[in-house]
């Protein structure tokens, strides 16, 4: 007489439809937040193209996740704004803006109807960043430069016992010009400085690739003229009142903070 088969154990049916449940109310719960979440980068952006006088919507990000647990308590912690290829007058065409809006304070029924008239922010941090490409149409109006590139200075040998201030940085400049019918290399070694929320660049060190020029004092002195130019790059993000420059590979940047100021306020 053969042994009895033993029966396989099988998990009950419902708890495998309890944990398909769970998993398909996440995924939903996952993709509404993000769902809610797009829809009020798309109204910030709006409101931020109007505000800036963009010809088209900024990239907006609302950091943090969930959405849902910022939305229900009206304070959003980080909203992200960026644009690029921002034009200021005649001479810049490539600046690219950055804010965050730090505790953005507003409810979401606001938020989605694009009402932003009640809402606050508790900081901003907003900047500027001008390219080496603006950089050299400015410089084009006293010397035509081509392939102007921005690094910061980083020799060893520059006054090693100062003091670095946020509102002044070594800047190393270099580019390609043509002086008494010469092609040149020039690298010139100087500062970065705020003036009045305009940047002044002062060219204190010029080099050139080729030291046989004749009448060299002269080209020197016409390429640091070409050089030290002063750049208004306009109104920071929410008429930030910009307090540091910084130089960094291609580009000079110009930031600042203000506190505690309306969403929907006046001013660039």
């Amino acid at each position: 007489m053969s042994a009895p088969v033993a029966k396989t154990k099988r998990r009950p049916a419902r708890g495998r439809k309890l944990i398909i449940t769970l998993l398909v109310l996440g995924a939903l719960l996952v993709a509404a937040d993000f769902g809610l979440a797009a829809a009020g980068e798309y109204q910030v952006a709006q409101k931020m193209r109007q505000k800036f006088g963009l010809s088209e919507d900024p990239d907006v990000r609302i950091n943090g996740f969930p959405f849902l647990t910022q939305a229900l308590g009206g304070d959003y912690k980080d909203i992200e704004i960026s644009a690029a290829g921002v034009p200021v007058a005649d001479k810049l065409r490539d600046l690219e803006i950055r804010a965050n809006l730090y505790h953005v304070r507003i409810g979401l029924s606001d938020l989605l109807a694009g009402n932003t008239k009640g809402g606050r922010i508790d900081q901003v941090k907003g900047s500027v960043k001008i390219k080496a490409s603006d950089l050299n149409r400015v410089v084009n109006q006293v010397t035509p430069f081509t392939d102007m590139a921005i690094e910061p200075d980083t020799r060893t040998e520059q006054a090693p016992d100062a003091t670095p201030t946020p509102t002044a940085a070594a800047v190393k400049l270099s580019g390609n010009t043509t002086l008494a019918g010469r092609k040149l290399r020039i690298t010139a070694y100087g500062t970065v400085s705020l003036n009045g929320g305009k940047v002044q660049i002062t060219a204190n060190d010029v080099q050139l690739d080729d030291t046989s020029l004749a009448g060299l004092a002269e080209v020197l002195g016409v390429v640091k003229q070409a050089l030290s130019v002063e750049i208004d790059p306009g109104v920071l993000p929410f008429t930030v009142t910009p307090t540091a420059v910084r130089v960094e590979s291609g580009a000079l940047t110009v930031e600042g903070t203000i506190n505690d100021i309306p969403l929907d306020g006046n001013g660039g």
